[in-house]
């Protein structure tokens, strides 16, 4: 089975989130979809950079999470939420790629 980085997973599971409770129009389902990529990239940020780095990366992803809202009424919907999923990509990246 093909390895998917935690950046991927992380940055996918805002943009999937997000695009779930909008064309579903169930706003849990979505959320069920965020959290269920959040824990798989916790899991993967704390085996890859421990501890530190992971409660580190999952207060940036429910940070992202929260900031798209504001962010939203600024720039759009879809622009915020790629716009956050890539902060959490690239922190991700930036902080796994040193245990590698």
């Amino acid at each position: 089975m093909a390895k998917v980085p935690a950046a991927a997973v992380a940055a996918s599971g805002l943009v999937g989130g997000y695009g779930i409770a909008r064309w579903t129009k169930k706003r849990p389902l979505g959320g069920v979809a965020l959290a269920a990529a959040g824990s798989v990239a916790a899991y993967e940020w704390n085996r890859q950079a421990g501890a530190r780095a992971a409660v580190g990366l999952t207060a940036a992803y429910v940070a992202a999470f929260a900031g798209s809202h504001p962010l939203a009424k600024k720039v759009g919907a879809w622009p915020a939420v790629f716009a956050v999923a890539g902060g959490v990509a690239a922190a991700s990246w930036a902080v796994t790629r040193r245990g590698a």
